[in-house]
């Protein structure tokens, strides 16, 4: 066998190229850095909304949902009614008026803060489901738009993916 044979058997035999070999020691293969980084990305949305998913609500939270949305319409609507009442029995709105004005300060410090918190936590539990909705259809479009490295523009490489079915 001759000279040339040898080095290139050497070289590219055995299903192996030396030369790749060597030049990915020193600069990362493009395709496989951007199949890690699709990968990478995909993994980490889909941790984040499993860490915002939330387990499957039984009767009981429904019901308990349901009388926490109240308070509100119902602030809504005796305050309409306050206007209401007061233009049908005005000397009974009085009375009561000069009842709710004898309440002494610290009561209405203490219910304030009791209807500051509720509303408070209300808004986080809903920013928070807000947030978890959105990481949800993020990682949905990620996971569908997920790029297939820089091979897209190569013609054989795109008839090879649909003949495989990728």
């Amino acid at each position: 066998m001759g000279l040339i044979p040898t080095v290139m058997s050497f070289l590219f035999g055995d299903n192996r190229n030396a030369i790749v070999e060597t030049a990915q020691v020193f600069r990362e293969n493009a395709e496989n850095g951007a199949v890690r980084d699709a990968s990478a990305r995909t993994d980490s949305l889909t941790q984040l909304a499993a860490e915002f998913a939330r387990p499957q609500r039984g009767v009981f939270d429904r019901i308990v949902d349901g009388l926490n949305r109240l308070p509100r319409p119902a602030l809504a609507l005796g305050t309409i009614w306050l206007f209401v009442a007061a233009m049908q029995k005005p000397a009974q709105f009085a009375e009561g008026m000069q009842g709710l004005a004898l309440v002494p300060e610290p009561l209405w410090w203490l219910m304030g803060a009791i209807v500051s918190f509720y509303f408070g936590a209300r808004h986080q539990v809903k920013s928070q489901d807000f947030q978890r909705a959105v990481v949800q259809s993020l990682a949905v479009s990620k996971v569908l738009q997920a790029p297939k490295g820089p091979t897209n523009d190569n013609p054989a490489l795109s008839d090879w993916q649909m003949k495989n079915g990728e």
